[in-house]
């Protein structure tokens, strides 16, 4: 009987260690890849930061002209693209599978009028990460030029603005500032949450900012 009674009480234990283990698992997992996704995030925009300073160290006057008389969004792309190719190893010549989607951290898919919508996205570092480029038009004094975004693993999920996809404002001279580099803590805090839609978490991150367990 006492064994009997032994084996039960075993058996509950078991299982309420099982349970335990399958409750903070997953936990431990996402924070593990979050926390890997932030890692490769700031490895990215250091990357980024200093590909700038070797461009506009070898940048001619000829080059910097052009993008003065560039008439379209698309000629300056085009220069762009001619500038960070070599630096970022983009396959210019492998485009991404339509089914590829970018969503929000609240969920909300990324649609085609959306500011942070990206056409034009190439496969980087032999396929393991994916970068998009695109240029904006603004008239206003010290207006970024271009945006560019970063899927830190690539075609892999979650796809996800603030999770494995981040983005950098490109400046005049070559500047670069993160997503979200000119709103408040708290705006940064509520954008970089289950409620918000990620986009800021390119800055809040970066200044140490916790993410969501």
């Amino acid at each position: 009987m006492k064994k009997n009674f032994w084996k039960i009480e075993y058996s509950i234990t078991l299982f309420v260690l099982l349970g335990l283990i399958m409750l903070f698992v997953p936990v431990k997992f996402e924070n593990y890849f979050q926390a890997s996704m932030i890692s490769g995030w700031n490895e990215r925009y250091n990357s980024v930061a200093y590909m700038f300073t070797v461009i506009n160290a070898q940048a001619s006057d000829e080059i910097l002209k052009s993008f003065a008389n560039a008439k379209t969004p698309e000629m300056r792309e085009k220069l762009l693209m001619q500038l960070v190719k070599p630096y970022l190893r983009l396959k210019t010549s492998e485009r991404l599978p339509r089914r590829y989607k970018a969503k929000y951290m609240n969920g909300n898919r990324v649609n085609k009028n959306d500011k942070y919508k990206f056409n034009d996205l190439y496969f980087s570092e032999n396929g393991m990460q994916i970068v998009g480029i695109k240029d904006i038009s603004s008239d206003k004094e010290n207006a970024p030029w271009f945006m560019l975004m970063f899927d830190i693993n690539g075609f892999l999920p979650p796809n996800t603005w603030g999770k494995d996809i981040y983005g950098i404002y490109i400046f005049d001279e070559g500047k670069i500032k993160p997503f979200g580099y000119n709103e408040s803590l708290e705006r940064l805090s509520e954008d970089c949450s289950p409620q918000g839609t990620g986009i800021n978490c390119s800055y809040y991150y970066r200044i140490g900012g916790e993410f969501y367990d």
